[in-house]
């Protein structure tokens, strides 16, 4: 399960050690976990991590298909996660360390900066692969993201990006070996802290309303 701790004025949140899916019980470990972040009104800023082979699988589609009665809710619970990632009020930084997948991948999207372990993991949106269409919010967070090229390799070819090969076509920012990437991630996130507040919220969330407009509803 989720789990959160500070180094001075950055929050380390460490999304877990297993596949990190998108279960009900994770989602509602990591909205209190942001709850916690959010409500403190100092200078800080946020990093992503995960312990393991993966950063996040996504969707949990186990339970999904064990409660497919809670589709529509599930899904507008997972969009409005992502949009309070995309528009949290302080800078965000997603430490790649593992696996990036589906759900996962769009979730690191939806921070200001990525850093990727170069060596190993890869970064994939893997849906046309499993027949599962992205919904208009999804496809307007990663066509918002990355470059057109690199959206349609990822989309419609779910092609897996290694960590260099995710730097070389921006899809993230940096590939580090791993024993550098969560200090890298860190410092990076400390140069930012005094931007955390409500200006930083509204330069968000003006820069990515029409994200934010598709995220609002499943189709």
């Amino acid at each position: 399960m989720p789990a959160l701790e500070r180094h001075d004025a950055v929050y380390v949140l460490d999304l877990g050690d297993s596949e990190n899916r998108f279960h009900p019980d994770w989602l509602t470990e990591l909205e209190s976990l942001l709850d916690e972040v959010e409500k403190n009104d100092e200078p800080r800023a946020l990093v992503t991590k995960a312990t393991g082979k993966f950063w996040s699988n996504g969707l949990d589609l186990e339970w999904l298909m064990e409660h497919p009665e809670r589709f529509t809710d599930y899904g507008v619970r997972v969009q409005a996660l992502l949009t309070r990632v995309l528009t949290l009020p302080l800078v965000t930084v997603a430490a790649l360390q593992g696996h990036t997948f589906a759900a996962g991948a769009m979730l690191s999207l939806a921070h200001d900066v990525r850093l990727m372990r170069a060596d190993r993991g890869f970064w994939c949106l893997p849906e046309a692969d499993i027949n599962i269409p992205f919904t208009p919010g999804m496809s307007a967070l990663i066509q918002s993201r990355l470059t057109p090229q690199a959206a349609h390799e990822a989309m419609i070819l779910a092609r897996r990006f290694g960590g260099a090969e995710a730097a070389e076509r921006q899809i993230v920012d940096r590939a580090l070996p791993e024993s550098e990437l969560l200090s890298a991630a860190i410092e990076l996130a400390a140069t930012h802290i005094a931007k955390a507040g409500p200006t930083l919220e509204t330069i968000k969330t003006r820069l990515y309303a029409p994200v934010i407009k598709a995220l609002s509803s499943i189709e």
